[in-house]
């Protein structure tokens, strides 16, 4: 190395020069304004929380110990007599207060030991169980670990029950920032053990059980008081996840969870050795099973119950803008008093009559309903349907109904079959629903036509199973078949369009735009011209599809929503891009979803009711726990035909009950006048009756959930069910006739023209609505008529005639088309009219309408173009 004067003096120069000390002072500036940024970003970060905080606790709740106790109570549900019908508890909130002098110590213990350890000691927010969970997730990841207290919970609980809405990140910090706050303000206002009893009284333990004193007794069948240091365990175990350490459904879960609840108890305090080793050796999982099959045996809510929780609900929401969560709430734990529309006496005949097996046909079937869970053992869950059963069935079996079978037996061998190939291996979980119903099934509803309420309902044959099962009469699209010729066809015409009942229509050849051919029910014969009463009584479906082109399908259709029915589409739902109801189908029945058989009921009990619809109800009043009125049920009302127009089509449809050609003639009563439908779709696969005495309305649906069609010769017993339970339903009361108001006369006319009869002319007496009767007289100068039948109904059908009367075939309610009809004799003999068309006339086969769409719905029956859902 160089140590020389001149080379020292250089180096000298080169550290004390101006660039370098220059280039020093720039790089402690620089760091200097970091730290100042830094600190600022601190400051202004902080300022900045602290506003946010002060914003969100500005916008805190104010809370008093009132407002952190919980406050539900059974609801009841009464008929109109005062009879109790149902209880609103098993369901939903079965909550019954306890104080904490009536709860166990080993109760309160077990729950703090699981869920907040340090419960006794901090003011309502545990930093140390904070810390804790902020390092388990960052060192694991696993961000589930719990840091909230028994008082914390206690408050999203009771203070923020609509937390389970939350959808932003946002929503969430500023519930949990309120939370705390509000955990801590409580805890200076309540004492600890307030706040623990507050805490079991709100708690959600599994099966819509709220609180402990309604899990002890669903659990074990015992008061709160009663339960062992075990039964308290297995409690307190079910509270960080209700589902999955459900007791019943997943005892091994909750047997570990509840190893966990003794574990801790042990190692705070809260238990001696001894009794740690006594509860674990008690074998209470098998306990709760026997409880739980005591409680099995107990009947779930009935049909009407089910329709009534959901309009209740329904109802909270649209007329007092409750939450879907407030009036759930409200009704299963608001200690509601609900007076229901249900006549005890008509329910039980419904029941009865419904579940008799001599008003169903001789064979019976039995439909698969099917859900299933497999659990891992690696927690990966697969869930399995119905429609994922059926597809397998198809495939393996090749069985077009694969779920229908001959035996119960035979279907809890197809579900085990199709279990087989899960792969289901051994520390695997399978959760499942079965449900085996007999085949074919049925609904009915009753209603009072002039206050529209619903009297009675069953919406299955069977054993019902569960509580909200399938409603058949609320939950279903159903195809109506030929109820809708006088709904979509007949009622408007007579309505809007000046046709009358003696309006004649030609029945005869007609087709669809698309070429589709339209034929009657019995097959490829014509009856020629005809009135519109024959029309109705006969089931004619030409006639029906004539008048509804006449009037034109949109008018249809707009009558048809005004009788209340809020399943059709006009081609602009999302859900059936391309399809639509306003078609000349629909006089038939070929609708693209079907409809729901209470509105079937509404929309003929307007009929019944002078025209006036009224949207049936299922409760008059709601009473809060307090006695207030919380909702007065009135029901929605307008006028959707005319009166005369709704007299003149009762009259017509008596003739349908007992005209000599009438398709519903088993459904009599032997003391009371009926009017209605019958209604059957294309190969058998809905069967309907829709009609009405002076007192109430009735329908009834017939048909497999899978939709096969019915045996041929099993297509009218609905008649004989309906006539069942009409008849003891008017048992003991007074014969009385349907009224013909004032706006309604009578005329004599000729049966084949419509006109005045004249001195010579075969001739009736018939009701016209008063300035739509015929003025002028018939010539009686009658011609004879012919019409075209299919050669092979020539040995069962006569079908050259004189006169006006129209005697057609008679039939028990079979009524299909396409060709494929039948009738109880397998005959049809008739004369027909030879005039001219008096009311409308036949515009040729131009569909002023859209076309048939061909749609099938899953839950009714198919429409098939021409063949669609008629008689």
């Amino acid at each position: 190395m160089n140590y020389g004067k001149s080379n020292a003096s250089k180096r000298q120069k080169s550290i004390s020069s101006k660039e370098n000390m220059k280039k020093k002072r720039v790089g402690v500036r620089l760091f200097k304004a970091l730290v100042i940024c830094v600190l600022l970003m601190i400051v202004l970060g902080c300022a900045g929380g602290v506003l946010f905080v002060q914003k969100i606790l500005a916008d805190t709740p104010a809370v008093s110990p009132a407002d952190v106790r919980p406050s539900g109570y059974t609801t009841f549900v009464y008929a109109a007599d005062g009879t109790e019908l149902e209880r609103f508890v098993s369901s939903g909130s079965n909550r019954i207060y306890k104080n904490i002098d009536q709860i166990p110590a080993d109760l309160a213990h077990a729950f703090v030991a699981i869920e907040d350890e340090r419960f006794y000691e901090h003011n309502g927010i545990d930093l140390q169980g904070i810390l804790r969970a902020g390092v388990v997730a960052i060192t694991s990841g696993n961000l589930s670990e719990g840091a909230s207290t028994l008082t914390q919970q206690l408050i999203k609980n009771n203070v923020f029950p609509n937390f389970v809405e939350e959808k932003t990140v946002y929503d969430k910090v500023e519930r949990k920032i309120q939370e705390q706050f509000l955990a801590v303000e409580i805890e200076k206002q309540m004492s600890k053990d307030e706040i623990i009893e507050a805490y079991m009284n709100t708690i959600n333990l599994g099966q819509n059980c709220l609180g402990v004193q309604s899990a002890a007794q669903r659990y074990f069948g015992k008061d709160v008081s009663e339960l062992t240091l075990s039964e308290c365990t297995v409690i307190a175990g079910i509270t960080q996840n209700p589902s999955r350490y459900n007791p019943v459904t997943n005892p091994e879960e909750n047997s570990k969870r509840r190893d966990k609840v003794l574990k801790n108890m042990l190692e705070q305090g809260y238990i001696t050795q001894a009794q740690f080793d006594e509860a674990k050796a008690d074998d209470v999982y098998a306990r709760i099973q026997s409880a739980n099959a005591e409680l099995a045996a107990e009947s779930p809510y009935s049909y009407f119950v089910d329709a009534l929780s959901t309009e209740v609900i329904q109802d909270l929401q649209d007329k007092l803008g409750y939450t879907y969560t407030q009036a759930y709430n409200a009704l299963y734990s608001g200690g509601l008093n609900i007076t229901a529309t249900q006549d005890v006496n008509i329910q039980q005949i419904a029941d009865e009559e419904m579940n008799n097996d001599e008003n169903y046909p001789d064979y019976v079937e039995y439909g698969l309903d099917y859900r299933g869970t497999l659990i891992k053992a690696d927690g990966t869950v697969t869930n399995y349907s119905s429609q994922m059963l059926e597809s397998y069935l198809r495939e393996t079996r090749g069985d077009s109904y694969p779920l229908v079978f001959d035996s119960p037996e035979s279907a809890q061998q197809a579900v085990d079959e199709y279990k087989g190939t899960w792969g289901i291996a051994e520390g695997d979980t399978v959760d499942e629903k079965v449900s085996i119903s007999p085949q074919p099934q049925a609904s009915v509803v009753i209603m009072d036509q002039a206050t529209g309420q619903i009297k009675a309902m069953v919406g299955g044959r069977g054993a019902k199973d569960s509580s909200l099962s399938l409603n058949r009469a609320t939950d279903s699209y159903r195809q109506p078949g030929s109820c809708f010729k006088v709904l979509s066809a007949y009622a408007p015409a007579i309505d809007s369009a000046g046709y009358t009942l003696a309006t004649t229509i030609e029945d005869s050849p007609f087709a669809y735009d698309d070429g589709t051919e339209v034929r009657n029910w019995w097959g490829e014969s014509y009856k020629g011209t005809v009135t519109v009463r024959q029309a109705i009584e006969q089931s004619m479906n030409v006639c029906a599809v004539k008048t509804l082109q006449a009037i034109t399908p949109q008018v249809g259709y707009n009558y048809l929503l005004n009788f209340g029915f809020t399943s059709l589409v006009d081609g602009t739902d999302p859900d059936y891009p391309g399809f639509s109801d306003i078609q000349l189908p629909t006089a038939l029945g070929g609708i693209t979803k079907g409809v729901y058989n209470i509105e079937m009921t509404a929309a003929y009990a307007s009929l019944a009711n002078g025209g006036v619809y009224t949207k049936p109800i299922l409760y008059t009043k709601i009473l809060d726990h307090d006695g207030n009125v919380l909702l007065d049920n009135t029901p929605e009302t307008h006028q959707v035909v005319k009166e005369s127009t709704a007299a003149l089509l009762t009259q017509a449809m008596k003739d349908v009950v007992t005209g000599s050609n009438g398709t519903g003639h088993k459904a009599q009563l032997d003391n009371m006048p009926v009017s209605g439908k019958t209604g059957t779709t294309s190969d058998n696969v809905d069967i309907w009756f829709s009609a009405y005495t002076p007192y109430y309305t009735c329908s009834i649906w017939g048909g497999y959930d899978s939709n096969k069609p019915l045996d041929s010769g099993g297509t009218s017993w609905h008649l004989s069910l309906w006539k069942s339970i009409m008849d003891r339903v008017h048992g003991g009361m007074d014969y009385t006739d349907f009224t013909i108001p004032p706006s309604i006369e009578e005329k004599t006319i000729c049966t084949e023209t419509g006109l005045l009869a004249g001195s010579y002319c075969p001739s009736i007496t018939e009701y016209f609505a008063t300035g739509t009767t015929p003025t002028e007289t018939c010539s009686g100068r009658h011609g004879y008529s012919s019409y075209d039948y299919d050669d092979d109904d020539s040995d069962n059908y006569n079908g050259s005639s004189s006169g006006g009367s129209s005697s057609g075939s008679s039939n028990s309610g079979s009524e299909t088309t396409g060709g494929n009809q039948t009738n109880d004799n397998g005959t049809n003999s008739g004369t027909d009219s030879g005039s001219t068309d008096s009311g409308s006339t036949d515009s040729g086969n131009t569909d002023s309408g859209s076309t048939d769409s061909g749609s099938t719905d899953s839950g009714g029956g198919e429409d098939s173009g021409g063949g669609e859902a008629t008689e």
